[in-house]
């Protein structure tokens, strides 16, 4: 399985990330035990998710995914041969929240606890916290860091200029830098990201593991008239975001460049991304085990450059 770096650290990870936003979500345990050990067992290596997920559940208060993937990994070992990221900063609740001091230390251990770890590999900003000093962010993942508990931070849903900004002062103050984004980019969302973000990071070694890489499940092409907004629990909001014009004029590139290589649209989809420049490794989840076939299709998918163009040309 093709490896690559992660910004300027020393991780090593496949080109495909599991989305873990999933698990006590739309996959019970058992379900998300079944697909992480499919997902390791094809030989990928890299599990995002976050302390916040998931909260909008009723009756969940955040945690539901780590706790599943600490078990998991209590029942199955190998952390060792896993990268395994986290966020923190999203609203949990009361004053669980924002990017202070004193909510990164408590936050990163509840999230060590329930990871079921020592370590975590990337400990990312979820969201930005323009009320908390950078310097204040930063010195305190200083601090984690050289008590081993993070390895690496990673930021995710920044402004080119607030990234800008923490990677200038990690420089000027020998601080741990951002070596990762975490942007929403896919066929459909590409003006933020290409506008600012996209020259920022390849120019500064930013490593990118956008989120969204299906589009919510849209660039998989199940959904494809309102009548199909019944299909899952955020199918209303796939419908009324991506089905329009420019959302069918993409499915249909989609899938004509499936048809080429014979395989799904979601795994053209996310090859597209694979080989942008830039890219580290897409974000995708799924909730079932049928879903992974086209995402492990994808890592071994190499479109030319004809179908690149065509599907630049049809989400441009």
């Amino acid at each position: 399985m093709e490896l690559r770096r992660l910004g300027r650290s020393d991780l090593m990870v496949t080109k495909l990330c599991f989305g873990g936003n999933v698990f006590g979500w739309t996959a019970d345990a058992a379900a998300s035990f079944d697909l992480l050990d499919r997902f390791v067992g094809a030989g990928f290596n890299f599990i995002d998710t976050a302390d916040v997920y998931s909260t909008w559940v009723k009756g969940h208060t955040g945690g539901e995914s780590e706790t599943i993937i600490g078990d998991w990994l209590k029942a199955r070992g190998g952390r060792d041969r896993l990268v395994i990221a986290t966020k923190v900063g999203s609203d949990m609740g009361g004053d669980r929240k924002g990017l202070s001091p004193r909510w990164i230390r408590q936050a990163v251990e509840d999230s060590l606890r329930r990871l079921k770890t020592d370590h975590i590999d990337l400990y990312q900003s979820h969201r930005d916290d323009p009320e908390t000093p950078i310097e204040a962010v930063l010195e305190a993942y200083s601090r984690l860091i050289e008590q081993g508990k993070v390895r690496f931070i990673g930021a995710s849903n920044f402004t080119a200029e607030r990234l800008g900004a923490a990677l200038d002062l990690a420089e000027k103050t020998g601080l741990p830098r951002y070596e990762s984004l975490q942007p929403e980019y896919n066929l459909y969302a590409r003006q933020d990201y290409e506008a600012a973000l996209e020259p920022l990071c390849r120019e500064r070694e930013v490593g990118v593991i956008n989120y969204y890489a299906l589009a919510a499940g849209f660039l998989t092409g199940k959904y494809r008239s309102e009548a199909d907004a019944g299909l899952s629990v955020r199918g209303r909001t796939i419908v009324t975001r991506y089905l329009n014009p420019r959302g069918m004029k993409i499915l249909a590139a989609l899938d004509r460049v499936a048809d080429r290589y014979a395989t799904e649209p979601a795994a053209v989809a996310v090859a597209w991304l694979m080989a942008r420049p830039g890219i580290t490794a897409p974000i995708a989840s799924a909730s079932r085990a049928d879903q992974l076939a086209p995402l492990f299709a994808a890592a071994k998918l190499d479109l030319d450059a004809a179908a690149i163009a065509e599907l630049d040309e049809a989400s441009a």
